[in-house]
């Protein structure tokens, strides 16, 4: 890799002050700390800005300059390098070369800058100009700065400078570039290198291969299945091998030969694991322990040639510990590696990229507990790796482990990328028995560790694989702490909350705030040409999670033995119905479940079990009425409204009629007082249509309208009009009368009379008193031009529907002009957020995630909720 052009200096880094060809070329790693060392008046600054950028170079007589307003004031070098330090340190964190121009002629000097290369795990690189003595005393004479230089101080320099020559590399200095006089000087040139673990320029695709251990026939099965023809794939891809490749298993050679083979020809790369770390120490003649499967390698080898083995050993030695690939999105190591080693190299970032991080503490089998750095990981890299034996690959925090114990009776995985797919096939054999049963390191399900405080506590930020980072601030994760702790039901049975709807744009028709056509408008503006308009329900938003029995709530969901629940039915911010219409939380658990069963034989009935592949569901919906839920607001606002209206308008109306009989010019106020009693009298009509008798389930009515997931599966993207089929089913074959079908239109936003009939259709159902619609693009998961996630649905209420929520009086014209200032940018930016969110929360649930990583979603959505925003949009 060639040196980048540097600005204005002496010199260009490609073009030495000499006009010959460099006398000699000094490779540079591209991060690393490259520390200068000579006597005073060797050259080191002019070196260092013909071929570093001046932005990379740290001097000690700069830093001095900075503290002191003296470049030369020696009383103030102490404080010079604690800042010279303090600033290589972070541009080291940050990733970027650093180089020290300071004499650094003594060896404590160089120890704290190796120290501080290691604390950042990059390599600490010593280039030392070797110049006599009276070349720099008469440099130094020619300074103005410079020319009461004791010369006794220059041959200190000196003299430190030929004692430190033969130990640089012992101190830890990883390359020493040693130049010899001024011509070697001049003419020498820098070229930088990449970092052996850089590779962000291939960007695949890839097949990353988990721990193989010696299978040699599971391998060539799983090869053969993701499409490589004797190593090579036809399309191009590579495959990556995260190390463990050998030992325990029947035919480690075998395994070596074809990956070998595959990395020789460009096919594959490949990581060390720790199994072949100490074939290797055993190759090179050190004593190990035969252990762990070691002897059965040593064994196979005793049948291949000493050419065989030689080539094994140096390709075992010459594996990198880890590879940054695809523009720095994607990481493979063999034990996992946190974001801060990424690309770095040192003894450190090798040993945790070969065996992890431990606890200190061992299992009940004797075995090392390895340290849960995937639970706190939270880089934008996804991290595959292996080494520690799992019964499924399951994502975790952008992380996966691809060790599914092929040796041990398991299956061998593959992950493709960019794809995300994973491809495995099954041992054909218990080729070694495990110290311990295969289990997760993160168990999905109730068998996972227990919700912690401080998986929500603070401020968080959410990754999600649709919308990016999510932020919540502390305020809000507070406020969703205590409903989440006092109101909601068991978290176990509520892996999802639906995202917050916002409203159509504001319309500026007469008599209107909102209006169909503003939707459509903005649908077909985002590149969403097919929509489709969801009636909606005088009901309350409900999420209904069906299992087909409590066995599977038990042993999916971690339900507790006792409490036969199948299921659960709960508000979107997660509170159980029924405990203020039914008396008593067991009355209202029995209602549920009775709910739940109705549900059941439906989706039995329908074939769904079977058709989906699941023994639960998860179905987003509307129950009615809407009374079930929010009987209290409706007495405590809603209702007392229309009783002051009644009980005042009336005794008003006849008063003021009176007088005008008798002549009074009341006409004007009469005429305001009969609009003010007709929007009171439509305010009432409005929610009452909201509200009726119910007697346990007699009345109540359920209406789905999305399957968000199934076993294994997410199924919240699933387009809405096979959604709304599916639904369809489950309605038809209801024979208890609680499920009711959601009507809905078609409309496609680029033709004129589809819009007028979505209108239509629209005017007239709010017209009868109904509430409004949803408009969906009906691919569910759609993006605008710019690939940003367009809303899922947009609500457009009926104009009497608002009339609650405005309050009675809201459609006088000037009362309309004021709300039409409404501010709905906030209201669209926490849908979208939050819909990221419950995607992410499906995601995790159908990958069998544990529970606190599906409630680091669940919970996120509801800490949004508690964002300021108008209550009535």
């Amino acid at each position: 890799m060639t040196t980048p052009a540097s600005p204005a200096s002496p010199a260009s880094p490609a073009s030495p002050a000499s006009s010959a060809s460099p006398a000699r070329t000094l490779p540079v790693t591209d991060l690393s700390l490259v520390v200068l060392v000579g006597a005073s008046g060797s050259g080191k600054s002019t070196f260092a800005r013909r071929h570093f950028k001046p932005t990379e170079i740290i001097s000690s007589d700069f830093c001095r300059g900075l503290v002191a307003d003296d470049e030369n004031d020696q009383s103030a070098s102490r404080d010079a390098f604690d800042l010279l330090h303090y600033i290589a340190g972070k541009r080291l964190a940050a990733g970027r070369l650093t180089v020290v121009d300071a004499t650094n002629v003594q060896q404590e000097s160089r120890k704290q800058l190796v120290d501080l290369a290691r604390r950042y795990d990059v390599l600490p690189i010593a280039i030392v100009l070797d110049v006599p003595e009276e070349v720099c005393a008469a440099r130094n004479a020619a300074r103005a700065d410079r020319a009461g230089m004791p010369r006794r101080v220059i041959s200190r320099h000196t003299r430190e400078l030929r004692r430190s020559l033969r130990q640089l590399e012992r101190e830890g200095f990883r390359k020493v570039h040693v130049l010899r006089g001024v011509e070697a000087i001049d003419s020498a040139g820098i070229v930088r290198e990449k970092r052996f673990n850089d590779l962000t320029h291939l960007t695949g695709p890839f097949d990353i291969i988990g721990d193989i251990h010696g299978c040699a026939a599971e391998l060539e099965t799983l090869l053969t299945r993701l499409g490589y023809e004797d190593g090579v794939h036809p399309e191009g891809r590579t495959a990556v091998f995260v190390g463990d490749l050998v030992d325990r298993g029947p035919d480690s050679p075998g395994v070596l030969r074809r990956v070998m083979a595959m990395v020789k020809s460009g096919n594959a790369l490949c990581v060390p694991g720790n199994h072949e770390n100490k074939f290797g120490r055993y190759l090179k003649g050190r004593n190990v322990q035969h252990t762990h499967g070691l002897a059965e390698t040593i064994e196979q080898f005793a049948g291949e040639s000493e050419e065989f083995t030689q080539e094994v050993r140096e390709f075992v030695d010459g594996l990198v510990s880890h590879y940054v690939l695809d523009g720095g999105k994607l990481v493979v190591c063999h034990a996992g590696l946190p974001e801060k080693y990424h690309g770095r190299t040192s003894g450190r970032v090798r040993s945790h990229a070969l065996y992890g991080d431990t606890t200190g503490e061992t299992d009940e089998f004797g075995l090392p507990v390895h340290y849960p750095w995937a639970e706190e990981y939270r880089g934008k890299a996804a991290v595959v790796y292996g080494h520690t034996p799992v019964p499924q690959a399951t994502w975790l925090n952008n992380t996966i482990c691809l060790d599914t114990g092929a040796v041990f009776g398991g299956k061998l995985t593959a992950l493709r990328w960019p794809e995300r797919e994973l491809v495995d096939v099954p041992a054909e054999k218990v080729w070694y028995e495990p110290a311990r049963p295969l289990r997760s390191e993160a168990p999905g399900g109730h068998d996972g560790r227990p919700l912690d405080l401080a998986d929500v506590q603070g401020r968080r930020a959410v990754e999600t694989r649709h919308g990016g980072r999510v932020a919540v601030r502390e305020e809000n994760a507070a406020a969703a702490l205590e409903v989440m702790s006092r109101f909601a039901v068991d978290p176990r049975l509520v892996p999802y909350l639906p995202p917050t709807m916002a409203p159509t744009a504001t319309s500026q028709r007469e008599g209107f705030l909102e209006h169909p056509a503003e939707a459509f408008a903005q649908y077909a503006a985002d590149g969403v040409a097919r929509v489709v308009c969801e009636e909606k329900h005088m009901g309350s938003r409900a999420v209904a999670l069906v299992c087909r029995d409590a066995d599977v709530a038990r042993e999916r969901f971690g339900v507790d033995v006792d409490a036969g629940l199948t299921g659960s039915l709960y508000t979107r911010t997660g509170r159980p119905f029924f405990t203020e219409s039914i008396s008593g939380s067991a009355a209202g658990a029995q209602v549920t479940e009775e709910i739940l069963g109705r549900v059941r034989a439906a989706v039995s009935d329908a074939g769904l079990w079977d058709e989906l592949d699941t023994d639960w569901l998860l179905l987003d919906a509307e129950l009615m009425p809407w009374s079930l839920k929010a009987s209290g607001l409706l007495r405590s606002q809603y209702a007392a409204v229309g009783a002051a209206s009644g009980a005042v308008f009336p005794g008003a109306l006849a008063t003021l009629e009176t007088a005008a009989a008798r002549g009074v010019d009341v006409a004007e106020l009469l005429a305001r007082q009969r609009e003010r009693a007709a929007d009171a009298a439509a305010f009432t009509d409005a929610y009452r249509r909201y509200c009726w008798t119910t007697d346990g389930l007699e009345g109540v009515r359920l209406a789905p309208f999305q399957i968000l997931a199934a076993r294994g599966r997410s199924l919240a993207t699933l387009p809405h009009d096979q959604q709304l089929a599916l639904i369809d089913r489950v309605v038809e074959h209801d024979a208890s009368g609680l499920l009711q079908t959601t009507r809905r239109l078609f409309v496609d936003t680029g033709d004129e009379a589809s819009v007028q009939a979505g209108v239509d259709w629209w005017l007239e159902m709010t017209g009868r008193g109904g509430e409004g619609m949803v408009v969906k693009p009906v691919e569910a998961l759609a993006r605008d031009g710019k690939g940003r996630l367009v809303q899922p649905g947009v609500k457009c209420r009926g104009r009497e529907y608002l009339r609650i929520i405005y309050g009675p009086e809201y459609t006088r014209p000037d009362h309309l002009e004021r709300l039409r200032g409404r501010f709905l940018g906030h209201k669209r930016s926490l849908a979208i957020r939050e819909y990221a969110l419950g995607l992410e929360a499906l995601d995790r649930l159908a990958d069998g995630e544990p529970l606190w990583r599906v409630h680091e979603a669940v919970f996120a959505v509801l800490a949004l909720e508690s964002e300021p925003v108008d209550p009535r949009l």
